[in-house]
């Protein structure tokens, strides 16, 4: 199975955006941006998995 790029771009910012979110900031924005980017991680991985439709 090829995973497209589109999917693996958006895991690899959610990743990122989930490490920003818990090591560099603290308190409630640091969990909303942790939540953000885990957020992305799943759609990307939900988004890799979906077949496509062909003509």
């Amino acid at each position: 199975m090829k995973i497209p790029a589109t999917s693996l771009v958006v895991v690899a910012l959610g990743v990122a955006v989930t490490a920003v979110g818990l090591k560099k900031l603290r308190g409630s924005i640091g969990a909303g941006v942790a939540g953000f980017g885990l957020a992305h991680v799943v759609l990307g991985l939900l988004d890799a998995l979906r077949t496509t439709v062909s003509d």
